[in-house]
């Protein structure tokens, strides 16, 4: 057992995981106490009326090799939101160890935390700095912190719109071998201009890398995220993970967006989304009540406003919902935008501008 097995809870390591139904493909199945029949209107391939495979081979193998990792290192989960509430449970104990956060950020980590009873510490990013990392500030509160277990971190950022710097995120890691791992939230990587960081997990024990098909795959209604780390971590978030976790209609929608094809236009659709980013921000910083559009890498924009109720009442006069954000420290009079349509963008631009 090495530091990554030593650092999670000490139940969790002693955790005997569920047993489920024997899953035996091609057998008739009396076993599990299911209907014999399908529902009514249920056109998946493989039948509603029966249960998942409780922990999805074929699945988790698809993504591994789409991933370019082995399937040892990868966890399916309901979205990255089911791999944060896992890490957490697995390696915080309530009242006694802690998270890191590096806010303005997504905030399902500190909402996760704070369920399990982990005390939430914070490190702010740099609003000076393009919203970037305060590498050694960060690194000398970690490393003086004995209750820290888990780094969050979100690369693009939400609702920044940043990445963060790579061979910061790497040294830190490796600066905390033994002491906590390090989390990079990968949701909007497809977006971005740089690789993801997955190809260091092999060699940077304490890092895990969250990824999602909800951003740049259209799969957002089905709830499908990964977790790639070393498998130590994997074995552990296992035993947690509730079986049955993944649906069939989401294994078999993940499938089909794993061909080639639909990859194909995936990609498409990225370069589409990009250019319109391009587009949209270049628009709305001309815009007339536009203080501010902070440079984005994900499919959506920060945006400052003179008055951001003003925008958000235009907005939605035009039947368009935006994030309002004038709620979280440090972002003032901002909304976060994302990065529709050509059509969707034309109707904000004109609805911003007063002409609807």
């Amino acid at each position: 057992m090495s530091w990554l097995s030593e650092l999670a809870r000490p139940e969790i390591r002693a955790l005997r995981a569920y047993e489920h139904a024997a899953w035996e493909p091609g057998l008739t199945r009396l076993h599990a106490n299911e209907l014999p029949w399908r529902a009514p209107g249920d056109a998946s391939q493989e039948g509603l009326n029966r249960y998942p495979e409780p922990h999805p081979h074929a699945l988790t193998a698809a993504l591994a090799d789409f991933y370019g990792v082995p399937a040892a290192r990868v966890l399916v989960g309901r979205g990255s939101d089911e791999a944060i509430d896992l890490l957490i449970r697995s390696y915080c104990r309530a009242g006694e160890d802690a998270v890191l956060i590096c806010p303005p950020t997504f905030g399902m980590y500190a909402v996760a935390a704070r369920i399990q009873g982990a005390r939430v510490m914070e490190q702010p990013l740099r609003r000076e700095a393009q919203w970037g990392l305060d590498a050694a500030a960060l690194r000398s509160l970690a490393l003086a912190s004995r209750e820290l277990r888990l780094i969050f971190l979100c690369s693009p950022n939400n609702p920044t719109g940043n990445r963060l710097d790579g061979a910061e995120i790497l040294t830190l890691a490796r600066a905390l071998e033994g002491r906590a791992l390090l989390i990079v939230d990968e949701a909007y990587v497809e977006f971005a201009h740089a690789p993801s960081l997955i190809a260091h997990v092999a060699d940077t024990p304490g890092l895990v890398v969250l990824r999602t098909l909800s951003k740049a795959h259209g799969l957002a209604g089905a709830r499908c995220g990964v977790a790639i780390a070393q498998e130590e971590v994997i074995d552990l978030l296992r035993k947690v993970i509730q079986p049955y976790a993944i649906t069939q209609l989401t294994i078999e929608a993940v499938q089909a967006a794993l061909t080639p094809e639909a990859q194909g236009r995936t990609a498409e659709r990225i370069a589409t989304l990009r250019a319109e980013r391009a587009r949209l921000s270049a628009a709305l910083s001309a815009t007339e009540g536009v203080r501010r559009v902070w440079p984005s890498e994900a499919n959506f924009l920060l945006v400052e406003f003179d008055d951001a109720g003003v925008a958000l009442e235009r907005a939605h006069q035009a039947q368009l919902l935006v994030r309002d954000l004038r709620g979280a420290r440090v972002l003032g009079e901002a909304l976060r935008i994302s990065v529709g349509s050509p059509e969707q963008n034309d109707r904000l631009l004109a609805s911003l501008s007063g002409r609807t």
